[in-house]
């Protein structure tokens, strides 16, 4: 019995649906705005080339937004941001992103193209359901 070798790419339709974007000259109250109506947990950071400096995740705002005081909560998200960034691509294996995820304990890792522009956000529940 051949055992089907799925890409990444089989979960680009969610996991384009998945990203959310901001600039990195964003407040952080921007991201946490996205995340809160979307229902997601993570933000994708782009310079103003539309290229991937970073990620934000609800973690990330919890942290800051308790160490700020009443209105002066207006961090840059450049100054919050994980820059050291895990992504996978497209045509990578699906099951080497799920294995990194599961190795570092993430739930969402980009997906970028070849020239390093988010196209989506795998979702690790969606990779352990294909």
């Amino acid at each position: 019995m051949e055992v089907a070798v799925l890409r990444v790419e089989h979960l680009m339709s969610a996991a384009h649906g998945r990203l959310l974007a901001v600039s990195d000259g964003s407040a952080l109250i921007e991201a946490a705005a996205l995340m809160r109506d979307h229902h997601r947990d993570l933000v994708v950071v782009c310079d103003s080339s539309g290229l991937l400096t970073g990620v934000v995740t609800k973690s990330d705002v919890v942290r800051q937004i308790s160490q700020c005081a009443g209105a002066g909560c207006t961090t840059n998200i450049s100054a919050v941001m994980s820059q050291a960034v895990v992504t996978c691509r497209a045509g990578d294996l699906l099951q080497e992103a799920w294995s990194v995820m599961k190795e570092r304990h993430l739930k969402n890792i980009p997906i970028i193209d070849q020239e390093f522009h988010p196209i989506g956000v795998l979702n690790a529940r969606d990779a352990l359901e294909a």
